[in-house]
């Protein structure tokens, strides 16, 4: 009923409200709609370009604008070394928001069956440390990568993703090696129960991440790795940017585990060490020196190798370390004799013989702050307490640095330095 002395509305309070509503939703939907998110989203339920080549190399080159573009499944390179390659110059592309960061970049060596303990690790790092930094990964394959791979991979993250193929002569016997006699090396070693002592495939993992794994042209502008494995834990806060503490430093390499290698695997790999010395003086860091780091592989003055060894499923190192003339040489050495093929060789020991002879004390850092845990061995901070108890969920007991057959000790021992000399991270005020 019409009351005198109200204005006329063309409508009630409810239907302004109904109004307004109907207004924010559309504001949603543009803006949901204009976002770089939606659309790479959008553009993994669907084929954009409906088979379209002209339209995928359209793709290809918003891919060198934008390193999170998607590229449908149908874009298959015939070179199969290149399939799902992004360009390299994007790789290290940083945004305004972005603290600064240096050429890094986390590089797996990975099967496509190892997709959820992929998944996994990268949740891990994500959680602790990447998603603040968003350094890109590289996947290394010796198979081309499924694109349930890169699809699930790529969604882990908002970091560029990057999938490269392992080129088949890094990932095969060279002409010098007697294969016959290779099988029957990994036969008695599987019969002497020797772990993966019978994997050939076990044997050109190692040779390739010893000598090869840098050359692949998706690492060629990068400064520093991360190594990553399938099905690992990070179990501490990172705080800070282990690439950038890298670089402040002049850091060549840097480790979290260190322990034993099995005698049965090196027979012969300290006497073929010894040989390379000996005609390559050139590359090795005199042991004379007071600041030498050839004690930690060695406690009676070169006769014999203890083991020691820093464990490689996890390092982050220097590309120029491991591309330099003195690396090469001593890969290349150790790769004419064999000894990959016919024992064991490991690519940790081989890297930490490399560090041991080439590199000072002050070179390697034990990034002693940031747990970590590989099947059953764990590194976890004993101390202080606003570390183990304010950025660390693992139990201090269950580190293996204090256990029989770690090395840890003989690295603090030959470098004269405690715990707290490598502690980086800083305590938050909470913890204080």
């Amino acid at each position: 009923m019409f009351r005198p002395g109200r204005q006329c509305s063309l409508s009630r309070p409810g239907t302004q409200l109904s109004l307004l509503v109907v207004l924010a939703g559309f504001l949603f939907i543009l803006i949901l709609f204009f976002s770089p998110t939606f659309h790479r989203i959008s553009s993994q339920a669907i084929d954009p370009c409906h088979s379209s080549q002209e339209c995928y190399n359209l793709l290809l080159k918003k891919v060198k604008q934008d390193p999170t573009v998607y590229i449908p499944k149908q874009q298959i390179d015939t070179d199969e070394s290149k399939r799902h390659l992004l360009p390299k110059a994007d790789m290290l592309k940083q945004t305004p928001t972005q603290p600064e960061r240096v050429k890094g970049a986390f590089v797996v060596l990975v099967r496509n069956s190892e997709l959820y303990a992929m998944k996994s690790s990268m949740q891990y790092l994500e959680d602790r440390f990447n998603h603040k930094y968003n350094y890109p990964w590289i996947f290394l394959n010796e198979e081309p990568f499924t694109d349930e791979f890169i699809q699930l991979t790529r969604i882990m993250t908002s970091a560029p993703t990057h999938y490269g193929l392992v080129p088949n002569e890094h990932w095969s016997y060279p002409t010098w090696i007697n294969q016959t006699y290779a099988e029957e090396c990994r036969m008695k070693m599987a019969a002497d129960g020797v772990v993966y002592g019978g994997s050939e495939s076990y044997r050109h993992m190692c040779r390739y991440q010893s000598g090869f794994f840098f050359l692949h042209p998706l690492l060629d502008d990068l400064d520093y790795y991360w190594r990553v494995e399938p099905g690992v834990k990070f179990s501490c806060d990172i705080d800070y940017d282990p690439f950038k503490v890298m670089k402040d430093r002049d850091l060549k390499y840097g480790f979290t585990l260190a322990l034993e290698e099995l005698s049965a695997t090196v027979p012969t790999l300290w006497q073929t060490t010894v040989e390379f010395a000996k005609s390559h003086p050139q590359y090795i860091y005199p042991r004379t020196r007071p600041d030498s780091l050839f004690p930690f592989v060695t406690q009676d003055n070169g006769l014999s190798y203890n083991m020691c060894h820093f464990w490689s499923n996890f390092e982050i190192a220097s590309m120029e370390f491991v591309r330099s003339p003195g690396y090469r040489a001593y890969f290349n050495h150790l790769d004419k004799q064999g000894g990959f093929f016919y024992e064991r060789w490991g690519d940790a020991p081989v890297h930490s013989i490399a560090a041991s002879l080439m590199l000072r004390r002050n070179d390697v850092h034990w990034f002693y702050d940031i747990g970590y845990k590989h099947d059953d061995f764990e590194h976890c901070p004993t101390e202080p307490h606003w570390l183990t108890y304010g950025k660390c969920y693992c139990d201090p007991g269950a580190s293996f640095d204090q256990k029989p057959g770690s090395c840890t000790g003989r690295f603090l021992e030959v470098t004269n330095k405690t715990v707290h000399d490598f502690i980086v991270a800083q305590p938050d005020n909470v913890d204080l």
